[in-house]
């Protein structure tokens, strides 16, 4: 076997712990990176899910005002009618 000095021994050793402790950040790091990840797309799919439903019922009312518009329709001129009918029955 061949003689070591000292000084490369503890270089060797720094240099092993350096590399265990750069990869334990590194999994760490990683992990909280994920975890606000997935925060931001449970985030994100809430805010999508909430926005497809205002969607759903502004087409729904869309589709709805035209129904609404020919009901108004209706009745202004059914009101008109009654409105002639009393003007008549008082002339």
């Amino acid at each position: 076997m061949i003689p070591m000095d000292s000084s490369i021994i503890v270089s060797i050793i720094t240099g092993i712990v350096t590399i265990v402790t750069v990869v334990i950040n590194t999994k760490v790091s990683n992990r909280e990176i994920q975890h606000k990840l997935e925060t931001q797309q449970a985030v994100f799919e809430t805010k999508l899910d909430s926005l497809t439903s205002e969607v759903r019922e502004h087409n729904y009312f869309a589709r709805r005002m035209p129904v609404v518009e020919e009901q108004i329709k209706d009745v202004t001129r059914r009101l008109e009618g009654c409105e002639r009918e009393v003007q008549r029955t008082h002339s």
